[in-house]
């Protein structure tokens, strides 16, 4: 008997579990893969999260990062837009910021059971009974969610975003190039965008979100980035003059941006599992992060043993998570609108190049407080 239960072990479930396992609570987590492991994400994350991970014993300093302090936006024309980043960022691979979180969960007395998935969730007040891949039930108090951006978990949950398939895949590198290392870059090419930013170790991400159909009409993944990205001069440029340093690239499908909801069959959602933010706008790390301070937060508050109040912590968590985050998220699906589509792309880079104050206001607009 578990008092929680986190269902996936990335920023947000590695989180919750370092939060709520120091709080003394009995945690578990289940993850499907093993640690450590690559995801498909742009590994830029803002400094706005460093407060609070140095609190939890997780000071990211020790990991060899890149800092990054300015951003430079490009049309598939070539056109560029720079601009400081106030707060300023930071860059690490998921392959070593999650293997960072995960050792310290366990040292902080989380059990972490790997390349194991979740089949089923029963909720019977007051309590949850967990079936898993190996056969095994677990019982628990509390069930988050943190398993990402779209899971068969979903479809089981019947969750209403699922029933919409989303147009949109993600593909990642990691290369070794010239380019500034206090530098992130978004490169724009028909139907996507391109991130590339310095992480640990002399490396570099490059990642893009495009459409399926982009893919189709080109038949495979090369064959797309030689006659559409390779269209902006700048992706030409990296891909051109740079060592890949995977075999293939990390690739996944259906990335919805579709409004999701934070409690969904009492089970409490985090992360990209309670809402995705446009990659365009380079922030989701942090929101993942942020998103389970709050949680953990509003459960260490209402969470008594013997009488667990499930309706007070999932109000309190709801009303905290829209207040942070809605408006976030809609500006960055806007602004994602207003990318993809070269025309489009050079109006909006010319325009925003000649306005400051509205360069600096959509920069805020995605970006937090320190937490």
């Amino acid at each position: 008997m578990y008092d929680i239960l986190i269902i996936g072990g990335g920023l947000s479930g590695l989180t919750n579990a370092i939060v709520l396992a120091d709080a003394g609570l009995n945690v578990v987590l289940v993850e499907k893969n093993n640690y450590p492991f690559h995801r498909v994400c742009g590994e830029y994350i803002s400094n706005e999260v460093k407060p609070f991970m140095k609190s939890i014993g997780a000071d990211v300093e020790s990991l060899n990062t890149a800092n990054i302090s300015e951003l430079i936006v490009s049309s598939p024309y070539g056109t560029t837009l720079n601009a400081k980043l106030d707060m300023g960022g930071f860059g690490v691979s998921r392959y070593k910021l999650d293997h960072f979180l995960y050792t310290i969960a366990i040292q902080k007395g989380c059990k972490i059971v790997t390349n194991t998935q979740v089949e089923e969730i029963t909720y019977s007040n007051p309590s949850f009974s967990t079936i898993l891949s190996t056969g095994e039930i677990v019982t628990s108090n509390l069930v988050i969610g943190s398993y990402g951006k779209r899971s068969s978990l979903d479809r089981k949950l019947n969750r209403p975003f699922f029933h919409h398939p989303s147009p949109y895949i993600g593909v990642k590198y990691h290369i070794q190039t010239d380019f500034p290392k206090d530098k992130i870059a978004l490169h724009n090419f028909k139907d996507g965008y391109c991130g590339m930013s310095a992480i640990e170790d002399d490396k570099y991400c490059l990642c893009y979100l495009t459409s399926r159909a982009n893919l189709k009409n080109n038949g495979s993944i090369e064959a797309m980035e030689n006659t559409v990205l390779k269209k902006n001069p700048f992706l030409k440029n990296v891909f051109n003059n740079s060592t890949f340093l995977y075999d293939k690239p990390e690739v996944i499908n259906e990335i919805s941006f579709e409004k999701k909801s934070t409690s969904e069959n009492h089970i409490l959602m985090s992360g990209d599992t309670a809402g995705m933010i446009a990659p365009l706008c380079g922030n989701g790390m942090a929101m993942a992060i942020h998103s389970a301070k709050i949680l953990s937060n509003c459960i260490k508050k209402n969470y008594k043993k013997n009488s667990i109040n499930l309706a007070d912590i999932t109000n309190d968590y709801t009303s905290q998570w829209e207040k942070e985050f809605s408006k976030r998220l809609y500006i960055g699906k806007k602004i994602q609108h207003l990318f993809g589509r070269p025309i489009l792309t050079e109006m909006v880079i010319q325009t925003v190049k000649h306005i400051p104050p509205l360069k600096n206001w959509l920069i805020k607009q995605t970006h937090g407080s320190y937490l």
